[in-house]
């Protein structure tokens, strides 16, 4: 079962490799990320929401 955090940051201070992901994100998709932090809260949800964020970038 994955974790469920708050938000955004709680998810980013607590797992290491959300923060690892995260950091390696451009400074664009990271942006949209913090703008709906609080609809951020597990990993999954992360790359769900990064996916969304960049699909048409390739």
């Amino acid at each position: 079962m994955q974790n469920k955090y708050p938000d955004l940051y709680s998810l980013l201070e607590s797992d290491g490799e959300a923060r690892q992901y995260f950091d390696t994100l451009p400074e664009y998709v990271q942006e949209c990320l913090r703008d709906r932090a609080g609809g951020v809260n597990s990993f999954e949800s992360l790359c769900d929401a990064v996916d969304k964020y960049t699909r048409g970038d390739d």
